[in-house]
């Protein structure tokens, strides 16, 4: 047991030397007047089973809240920003004119969630809607600023729903962190459900990313397991750097039944963060961090359709971790934007199946074709 807490600690202080960059104050989510020329705005259906903060521009902590809350968060993002960036405040409140900032902060009830769909179809007949699930050491204010962030540099028309469950944003509370996301099983499947279910969304794509991945897999298996099937309307799901294991994953997929979405999941064999979770998992490989060019990997994968694997492994503009590519790097933020206005699959081309399908590929992928991904399209089984 020495062993293991020596070995883990080491690696989660690497992790943190890593990341310490990031470090900010309290207060970034306190609403400023809107204004400032030249900014855009994402307009935002949050729901989470955090704790409310009674701490001014935190909203809710770290810690889990008795049941699920609601709010609308307005963002406004600055004009003058490289995409894949937060541009964060630095002291006090925030400058829309240089900085991220909230605008809008109200509450919503449970049962105006389906009146804040409605409102966000701009007079359309109906909306397609994206979820997004953060992953772990995730404060609330850097899910929301990310999901903005997303949403913007992707320009998908598409009515934005942050799912975050308590994550405490600190790198020695994995365990922690994990439990959350069991916490919130239930929640995020009820979202999804109620999402589906309005007459005002055509279609539901969820994106997930990190340990969010496994709150997403398991929360749609239970979907399925209860309602006979996935809703109809949750066409595609994005896994972005999953910290999932491998093993537990097939079955998940598996236990969803024929009637899935489409799953398209970004890995690395780079990514830092994933290297620190295997450790932490006894050395089983996480889906985020699996090496396509081995076959015993690409037989985990090809049992099932519909799985389509992109690897980022040789892009090199990204975070300093490699565990946030799909957000942080614009080649693929490009991608993801191209796709998602499209109502397009990632990889744009028929499927094919088995192994043979995994290939260094170029005009494909557009955007990114001048660096090297490798793409895997499962197919061989059910």
């Amino acid at each position: 047991m020495a062993a293991w807490t020596v070995g883990w600690r080491a690696a989660a202080c690497a992790l943190m030397l890593a990341v310490c960059g990031c470090a900010r104050t309290d207060g970034a989510l306190t609403p400023v007047a809107a204004g400032a020329a030249g900014t855009d705005t994402v307009d935002m259906l949050v729901a989470t089973t955090r704790a409310p903060s009674d701490r001014p521009g935190v909203i809710f902590n770290g810690e889990r809240g008795a049941g699920l809350s609601f709010a609308n968060i307005v963002v406004s993002i600055p004009p003058e920003r490289a995409p894949g960036t937060i541009q964060w405040p630095q002291q006090g409140r925030a400058d829309p004119a240089r900085d991220f900032a909230v605008t809008t902060l109200t509450p919503v009830p449970r049962s105006g969630v389906l009146d804040w769909f409605k409102n966000v179809t701009d007079g359309k007949a109906r909306r397609r809607v994206l979820i997004f699930v953060h992953g772990f050491n995730t404060r609330f204010d850097s899910a929301v600023f990310r999901f903005a962030q997303i949403v913007h540099d992707t320009r998908a028309d598409m009515a934005p729903v942050l799912f975050s469950w308590p994550s405490r944003g600190q790198v020695f509370d994995y365990v922690y962190d994990r439990e959350s996301t069991n916490y919130s099983r239930d929640d995020l499947a009820s979202v999804m459900r109620t999402a589906a279910r309005s007459p005002y969304v055509s279609e539901v794509v969820v994106m997930a990313h990190s340990m969010g991945a496994w709150l997403t897999v398991e929360s749609l298996r239970q979907l399925a397991l209860q309602d006979g099937r996935v809703p109809a309307k949750v066409s595609n799901v994005i896994l972005a750097s999953p910290d999932l294991d491998l093993d537990v994953f097939r079955r998940q997929v598996m236990e969803m039944g024929k009637d899935r979405p489409r799953i398209t999941i970004f890995v690395s064999r780079t990514d830092k963060a994933l290297e620190v979770s295997r450790f932490i998992a006894g050395g089983v490989t996480r889906v985020g961090a699996v090496d396509l060019t081995q076959p015993e990997n690409l037989a985990q994968l090809e049992v099932a359709q519909g799985i389509v694997a992109v690897d980022l492994s040789a892009l090199q503009n990204g975070d300093a971790l490699n565990h946030s590519k799909f957000a942080t790097s614009p080649d693929v933020v490009q991608l993801l934007g191209d796709r998602l206005r499209a109502g397009q699959e990632i990889e744009g081309a028929q499927p094919t199946s088995g192994a043979e399908a995994a290939q260094m590929v170029g005009a494909t992928v557009g955007s990114v074709a001048a660096a090297p991904i490798l793409i895997f399209t499962g197919g061989a089984g059910n």
